[in-house]
């Protein structure tokens, strides 16, 4: 499976750091937010990630080079215009060879076992899986409504319209993907990857929730941003544990 990292925006809440620094480059603990990413990927025994870039490319470009110094294969998806979720991805179609792909927010730090998250979309043969988590302001994010067997019923109020029981989550923008949900999408045009989603639920088919137990920290905000400095001086989470020996984690 590849995997892809989204790295296209502006990054316009976090100006002015982001007007000469990309937001994936922004260093959390000393590294650029999107290494530590590269790192966890590695981790887990992906080979191949696409990246998209838009907003300061050539500089993401530069620094992370073709990947070979993260024992990876880099191949980037230039967007001359910012296309979305949904547009970025359909871009980068033609990299996953029909397999399918984990995609990630490259403005995201978490840790999260991906071996057990592709074993749960393989085993459960989900058309897509969305790691979800537990929030007071759920809603606030966008509520993901999930009812049983981890079955998605509706993301931000669309989808089934069910009376049947559900829990509420938030996605955290960590998502698995068969990429004949991008039949529909149109290719050049912005979109966001819920709206096949959504279609995908109406149809019937299993988009699954994943529920994320560990750290994660959606970096999109100065406040935010500060916040992961503190939880990364304070240990809550480690580049240490995604460093590798080898192709063995240490």
């Amino acid at each position: 499976m590849k995997a892809m990292i989204l790295a296209a925006g502006l990054g316009t809440r976090l100006r002015p750091l982001t007007n000469t620094i990309p937001k994936p480059l922004l260093p959390v603990g000393g590294t650029p937010l999107i290494i530590w990413n590269l790192l966890l990927l590695k981790r887990y025994g992906f080979h191949d990630v696409v990246i998209n870039l838009h907003h300061l490319g050539p500089v993401i470009e530069q620094a992370l080079g073709n990947g070979s110094k993260f024992g990876l294969r880099i191949i980037y998806s230039q967007e001359p215009m910012i296309l979305g979720t949904g547009g970025g991805v359909k871009q980068a179609e033609p990299y996953f060879s029909g397999e399918p792909v984990l995609v990630l927010n490259g403005d995201t730090l978490f840790e999260l076992d991906l071996e057990a998250l592709c074993a749960f979309h393989r085993t459960r043969k989900a058309a897509a899986t969305l790691v979800l988590r537990d929030d007071p302001d759920a809603a606030g994010w966008g509520l993901v409504e999930v009812g049983a067997g981890d079955q998605i019923v509706r993301i931000t109020g669309r989808g089934l319209p069910s009376v049947v029981p559900t829990i509420p989550r938030m996605f955290a923008g960590i998502h698995i993907l068969n990429t004949r949900l991008l039949r529909d999408v149109k290719k050049g045009v912005a979109s966001s990857i819920i709206d096949p989603y959504v279609a995908a639920i109406e149809r019937g088919d299993a988009v699954l929730g994943y529920d994320l137990k560990g750290y994660w920290s959606d970096v999109g905000t100065a406040e935010r941003y500060t916040q992961t400095e503190q939880d990364a001086r304070a240990g809550l989470i480690r580049l240490e544990d995604r460093r590798l020996v080898g192709d063995r984690p240490v």
